[in-house]
C-alpha cells in the first residue's frame, strides 16, 4: 500500500470526510434527531438506534485484548467519551483522548478532570493523523469505530504515524467493519445515512496491513459489526 505523504492529509475529500463524521457525532453528541429515509427507519437494527442502546451492543471492548495496567500511558484515537465509560479509575492507567467531534471533546474537557485529574491527561479536538506526541510515548494506542471511515490508505499511513509512538513492546489495538456479519452492511447503511460514509474493506486487506507495517497480530476478537486485533510491531 502506498503511504499517504504529509501534502495529501489536506486533499479536499479527506478534510470533507473528517468534517462529515464530526458533524455525525457532533449531532448526536448534542442529542439532536437524525432524518432518514423511511426505509433506513424500517431496518432492524434502527429502533436500537434511535434508543440510544446500539452503541453498547456494537462497541469493541479493547480491554479484553490489551487491558490498560497501572501507570501505563494510554492513547485512544477515536475516543468519544471513552473515560466517562470505561473504568480508567480501575485501571489506573493516565489517558489521552482525541476525537474530530468538539462537542464530546469538550465535554470531556469540562467532566475528565472531575473524574480523576490525576489520571486524566486531556482530549484534543485531533484527526487520527494529527499525532503530535514524542516518540516512545505510549504503552497502548486505542483505536476503535474509527478506520471503517476512512480509506484503507489513509489507515495504512496512520499506522506509520502512530508506530513510534509506542513503547518497546507497546500494543495498538484496533477494530475493523466486517463486512460478511449479518448486522455490519445494515450498520454501514445506516451510518451513511446518518452523514458518515463507511467503507466496506476485504478483511484480508486489513491483516496485509499490519504485515506490511512490520506488525503481527497478537490477538482478535469478532463481534456483532467489528473484528478487534492486537498488534505488536517488530
Amino acid at each position: 500500500m502506498a503511504e499517504l505523504q504529509s501534502r495529501d492529509w489536506n486533499t479536499p475529500e479527506l478534510q470533507a470526510q473528517i468534517q462529515a463524521v464530526a458533524a455525525r457525532y457532533n449531532q448526536e453528541y448534542r442529542g439532536e434527531a437524525f432524518e432518514v429515509p423511511d426505509e433506513v427507519a424500517a431496518l432492524p437494527l434502527y429502533p436500537e438506534f434511535a434508543a440510544g442502546s446500539l452503541t453498547s451492543r456494537i462497541t469493541s471492548p479493547f480491554w479484553e485484548l490489551a487491558k490498560p495496567q497501572k501507570n501505563w500511558r494510554c492513547l485512544d484515537i477515536g475516543c468519544g467519551g471513552s473515560f466517562l465509560f470505561y473504568p480508567w479509575r480501575d485501571w489506573q492507567a493516565f489517558f489521552y483522548g482525541q476525537d474530530v467531534a468538539r462537542v464530546m471533546c469538550d465535554l470531556m474537557t469540562a467532566r475528565g478532570p472531575q473524574l480523576n485529574s490525576k489520571l486524566f491527561k486531556g482530549v484534543r479536538q485531533q484527526a487520527a493523523h494529527e499525532l503530535d506526541y514524542e516518540p516512545a510515548s505510549f504503552d497502548l494506542v486505542i483505536a476503535t469505530g474509527v478506520s471503517c471511515y476512512y480509506p484503507i490508505d489513509y489507515w495504512a499511513a496512520v499506522t506509520d504515524r502512530i508506530k513510534p509512538l509506542l513503547k518497546p513492546g507497546g500494543l495498538l489495538v484496533f477494530d475493523v467493519i466486517l463486512p460478511e456479519l449479518p448486522l455490519a452492511e445494515n450498520w454501514a447503511i445506516l451510518e451513511t445515512y446518518l452523514g458518515a460514509e463507511v467503507f466496506l474493506e476485504n478483511p484480508a486487506a486489513w491483516k496485509t496491513l499490519i504485515k506490511e507495517a512490520g506488525g503481527k497480530i497478537t490477538g482478535s476478537r469478532e463481534g456483532n459489526v467489528f473484528g478487534l486485533y492486537r498488534v505488536k510491531f517488530a
